[in-house]
């Protein structure tokens, strides 16, 4: 059997590593007066308007319209969705359950669909700390996954068989095209997802993403990034607001967390395998992060999932 393995990128790395998932959580149909309160997400919430307009309502910000096609992503943040900028907001758990679609009026013009980013990983805020409150993608962006929306459409509360897994998967496809077109609309800024698009960052995050274990010297990655190795030290903490040497050691400490929640390798085995050459070295970098042991990390683990 021929088995290609598609060039290592560093977002697919990241999320790969915390365990990211988007599962699609509701579709809420609406007519007449209307507003609804979303509590504070976990990690982010993703909405994706199919049919109408609403009103994106916050509090201390002044309202902002959304259209038919547009997606908005919201971390860290409480928000309501509103047919007009005034209308007071039932809470969600009042509008939503778990039989089925929530319907608001009897005739409806309005249709979205809401999905919800969930981590193996309890380090929520290296996601959402390199993310904006509320990020907005507009239907022209959203273009190119049209037809993916329209499938989920299709698939969502469809009963066939398959269609949840199937509507999870069309909505993590969906969120990664909603990440990209935020990418490609970043300017300056601070975290590892500004560095993913930073002209001479990029390539040097790629190749730590690609080979973790290896032992970089911030001269190699400074040549990797097209710079001297004082310009490319200083841009790094700039970006990313770590040094090179330890953004490698955090992620290596990522990496190791989610084998030690995944397998039953030995403590020791993952240590080497990241790049640690002792296993005093290993615990230390790992108590330094996370605040506990490799082997209390695992103990604690085994226990939430028993």
């Amino acid at each position: 059997m021929i088995v290609q393995k598609p060039n290592e990128d560093a977002l697919s790395s990241i999320l790969e590593c915390l365990g990211a998932r988007a599962l699609c959580s509701m579709r809420l149909e609406a007519g007449g007066s209307w507003a609804v309160h979303f509590p504070l997400p976990r990690v982010l919430k993703f909405d994706f308007v199919r049919r109408g307009e609403c009103w994106l309502r916050l509090s201390g910000a002044e309202p902002v319209r959304i259209n038919a096609g547009d997606c908005i992503i919201v971390a860290g943040v409480h928000y309501e969705l509103a047919n007009d900028p005034d209308t007071p907001a039932l809470p969600a758990q009042e509008v939503f359950s778990p039989a089925g679609p929530a319907q608001i009026g009897a005739v409806t013009d309005f249709t979205v669909l809401g999905g919800t980013l969930q981590l193996d990983a309890g380090d929520v805020l290296f996601v959402t700390g390199v993310l904006p409150s509320v990020v907005v993608i507009r239907a022209d962006e959203m273009a190119p996954v049209g037809w993916l929306l329209e499938q989920l459409d299709h698939e969502w509360d469809s009963g066939r068989p398959g269609a949840r897994l199937a509507s999870n998967d069309l909505m993590r496809l969906a969120f990664i095209h909603v990440l990209r077109a935020h990418l490609a609309k970043l300017d300056e800024g601070v975290g590892w997802l500004h560095a993913l698009i930073d002209r001479n960052l990029g390539p040097a995050m790629r190749a730590i993403h690609a080979d973790p274990a290896r032992a970089w010297t911030v001269s190699e990655l400074a040549r990797i990034a097209g710079q001297s190795r004082s310009g490319f030290a200083a841009r790094f903490r700039a970006h990313v607001g770590l040094s090179p040497m330890d953004y490698i050691a955090l992620w290596r400490v990522r990496l190791a967390s989610a084998k030690l929640r995944g397998s039953n390798l030995p403590i020791s085995h993952i240590g080497q395998e990241l790049g640690f050459a002792t296993d005093s070295g290993f615990s230390a970098m790992f108590r330094r992060v996370m605040g506990m042991s490799p082997r209390q990390y695992r103990r604690k683990q085994a226990d939430l999932h028993t």
